[in-house]
């Protein structure tokens, strides 16, 4: 089935397919709350910092463009702002105008932001084990990281604005997709 058949079966509130929608929002909501909570009592650190000093540590001579850090985290402008400034402030980050384009601006990983980011990550490493790979069977592990291949996969084809012409004009539109590639 494509992302806009209108065939597709409506769903009302009380669908019990909304289930395993209903469970993934939940572990993630606690996985994540309980992975913020041992950063900031571990390192003073949020779940979000981290994500952000990751992302940096990642990125070409450990620097972003403020706009694809904040795409990254899933942020507003003014979020990944805050988040920076908060940052900057740790003595993590550095705020630099853009090489390319003076009208930007790039968040930079400091040294300080390193020494941080390794020190946090033992932490966040232990916790992914035991909130998330703790509670899933290991025979099952693959099965869930193909059906969240395929959401991702799903929504940023429904999010494209080439999504219709990305999909096969024959019937192997509605043949299931595989999802390693």
């Amino acid at each position: 089935m494509s992302i806009a058949d209108p065939s597709a079966q409506r769903l009302a509130a009380r669908d019990p397919r909304l289930a395993p929608w209903r469970a993934f929002l939940i572990a993630y909501t606690q996985v994540a709350r309980r992975l913020d909570e041992e950063l900031r009592s571990e390192h003073g650190l949020s779940l979000q910092e981290y994500g952000a000093l990751v992302h940096l540590v990642e990125a070409p001579g450990r620097r972003l463009r403020m706009g694809r850090l904040a795409e990254a985290l899933l942020l507003s402008k003014s979020g990944v702002t805050r988040l920076v400034d908060r940052l900057v402030e740790d003595g993590l980050v550095a705020r630099s105008s853009c090489s390319s384009d003076a009208r930007g601006a790039e968040a930079t990983l400091t040294d300080a932001g390193v020494d941080r980011l390794r020190g946090a990550s033992p932490t966040h490493l232990r916790g992914i084990s035991s909130f998330f790979l703790d509670a899933i069977p290991p025979d099952d592990l693959a099965a869930v990281q193909r059906a969240m291949q395929l959401v991702a996969e799903h929504a940023a084809l429904a999010g494209s604005p080439c999504a219709a012409a990305d999909e096969p004009a024959d019937d192997a539109a509605d043949e299931p997709a595989d999802a390693l590639g």
